[in-house]
């Protein structure tokens, strides 16, 4: 019988929808918590999970208490080894209980080790078990620049079913990278690597590292900008801008206020609001008739929604058709990309599925290129 390790942090991406991006910390948590965030990293799990059913009698899930794994588990069945109960924290975990039930693991010599969180979560795993075990991530953070995780909690439970049965033995040293979330809310982006965890590899269903943007794209940067104002922008509509330096553009061409990595918004080219959380975005949407949605995949990763930019939640997506979306995308990331399809990943499969397809991108003044959007792991059926 093979022994799956369990680690999830209730608390990752709870900062996502409120705009707080990232929830490290007591602090943050509790204004998270007072915003009206909720966990969505075991529900995260439980999608990666249910991809291992069929070899349900084959495994044992070792995990720890609550929202920690225990309970995510046992809801479908597995055979479940608690460890640690009365140790660490049931719900609001802390680091400390991510060091601890990573150190765990090791003694317990489990076959693989998955994980829900973010960069954060992995970067206690790396501090604990270095490359003496196989691990795996299931997204579930704010922070998603490492290459440790699946494109998607399914793509993960699917990578984790092939290397747990032996269809997939392949594995590789992938980069951990964390960012200090304090200059990150200030829109400052200082990346750091912090080393590499041993993972099993499936090129399809492994997330790219994030890249960076370089300065020699600034002039595309600003002459898609200019673009998106003379050509696309319309009297009375209100535009609600995603995080990125593509989109940045727009708003420093417009002379207006940003917030580089939150979500912003523009009426008749003036600022109607800045670094909006969900609970924002929805109010201002239900408020106007005409809508737009101006947003630039992840460099690297082409990850359109669902990472970096929670707050533009599948309920918000609600407002909007294909047709209200402009996707912003210079020509050196669509070439970072080597053929890949931009990908998207909400956590609601009816919002992915109504947006995936070949879409229009801008990629220049009066450039375009048509570029196919999926899930991961699904047939794009448009």
């Amino acid at each position: 019988m093979k022994k799956l390790g369990l680690i999830i942090n209730p608390i990752a991406g709870m900062g996502g929808k409120v705009g707080l991006k990232g929830t490290d910390g007591l602090s943050i948590l509790s204004r998270a918590l007072e915003m009206g965030a909720a966990p969505h990293s075991p529900g995260r799990a439980a999608a990666a999970l249910k991809q291992l059913l069929g070899i349900k009698e084959h495994i044992q899930i070792v995990t720890f208490p609550g929202d920690m794994g225990e309970t995510v588990a046992k809801q479908w069945g597995f055979s479940t080894q608690t460890l640690l109960k009365g140790i660490v924290s049931e719900k609001n975990t802390t680091r400390e209980d991510t060091l601890r039930a990573a150190k765990e693991l090791l003694d317990q010599k489990v076959d693989l080790l998955l994980f829900a969180g973010g960069d954060g979560t992995a970067r206690d795993i790396y501090e604990s078990v270095k490359t003496n075990l196989t691990v795996l991530g299931i997204p579930s953070g704010v922070k998603i620049h490492s290459a440790v995780f699946g494109c998607s909690p399914q793509q993960a439970g699917e990578l984790a079913l092939l290397y747990l049965n032996g269809s997939e033995t392949r594995e590789k040293s992938a980069e951990v990278m964390d960012i200090d979330e304090d200059l990150f809310r200030k829109g400052i982006v200082t990346a750091k690597l912090c080393g590499y965890l041993k993972i099993p590899f499936e090129k399809r269903r492994v997330q790219r590292l994030k890249a960076g943007s370089s300065i020699s794209e600034e002039a595309l940067h600003q002459a898609i900008a200019a673009h998106v104002i003379t050509n696309e922008m319309n009297s009375d509509t209100l535009y609600v801008i995603g995080p990125g330096t593509t989109t940045r553009a727009v708003m420093m061409a417009l002379q207006l206020d940003y917030s580089l990595l939150g979500v912003d918004c523009v009426v008749n080219k003036q600022l109607a609001g800045k670094d909006l959380s969900e609970e924002a975005l929805l109010k201002l949407c239900a408020q106007y008739e005409k809508r737009k949605l101006i947003i630039t995949p992840i460099g690297g990763q082409g990850f359109l929604l669902g990472r970096g930019n929670q707050q533009i939640s599948s309920k918000v997506l609600r407002f909007f058709s294909r047709n209200d979306i402009l996707v912003l995308c210079t020509p050196a990331k669509l070439h970072a990309l080597e053929g890949s399809p931009l990908l998207i990943d909400t956590g609601d499969s009816s919002i992915d599925q109504k947006f995936s397809g070949y879409m229009r991108l801008i990629t220049g003044y009066n450039e375009y290129v048509m570029y196919n959007v999926v899930v991961p792991g699904l047939e794009n059926v448009h």
